[in-house]
C-alpha cells in the first residue's frame, strides 16, 4: 500500500461583524474571518495538506482567491473538490490531524460537529478526523485576537 503525508497551513484575519466558519460549521462569535470564500481556516489547511500529500500543487492553484468563481464560496466545496482530485489519481483518506489557533472563541464544543462534517465529506470515518484547538498565549496576531490559524496533517494512502 503506498502511503504519503501531506502538510497545510493557513491563517486569515479576523473582522466584526462577519460570520465564522471553521470545519465547515457556523461558530457563534462575534468576528469573523476575512477571505475571498468564507475563509475557513481549517478546511484551508486540511485541503493543502490532502494536495500536498497527491503532490497536486496547493488551494491557490485549484481554487484562485483572484477567480470570481470562487468568491464567497462553501470552503465545504473547495473540500469536495479536492477530494475528488485526490481520488483521481487513486489515493483516499487515512487520516487527518488538525490543530486551530485561536484565543477566543473555545472551540471544543463545536469539534465533535466539525470532524462530522469534514468526515461526511472526505467519505471516511469520524476518527480519522482529529482536531485540536489551542491558544497563542496572548502572543502574536493569533493572541492579539486579530486572526486565526490551522494547522493540517493528512496521510493517504493509494487504493
Amino acid at each position: 500500500m503506498d502511503l504519503r503525508i501531506g502538510f497545510g497551513y493557513d491563517m486569515h484575519r479576523l473582522q466584526k461583524g462577519r460570520e465564522l466558519w471553521l470545519g465547515g460549521i457556523k461558530i457563534d462569535h462575534e468576528m469573523g474571518l476575512v477571505g475571498h470564500s468564507d475563509a475557513d481556516v481549517l478546511i484551508h489547511a486540511i485541503c493543502d495538506a490532502l494536495l500536498g500529500a497527491a503532490n497536486l500543487r496547493d488551494i491557490g492553484f485549484h481554487f484562485p482567491n483572484t477567480s470570481a468563481e470562487y468568491e464567497h464560496i462553501d470552503s465545504k466545496i473547495l473540500l469536495k473538490e479536492t477530494y475528488r482530485l485526490i481520488q483521481e489519481k487513486g489515493y483516499r483518506i487515512g487520516n487527518i490531524d488538525a490543530t486551530v489557533c485561536t484565543e477566543q472563541p473555545k472551540l471544543n464544543p463545536y469539534i465533535p460537529k466539525m470532524q462530522q462534517t469534514l468526515a461526511t465529506i472526505l467519505q471516511t470515518d469520524k476518527e480519522n478526523i482529529s482536531i485540536k484547538a489551542t491558544t497563542s498565549e496572548k502572543m502574536g496576531f493569533v493572541g492579539r485576537e486579530e486572526g486565526i490559524a490551522a494547522y493540517a496533517v493528512a496521510l493517504i494512502r493509494k487504493m
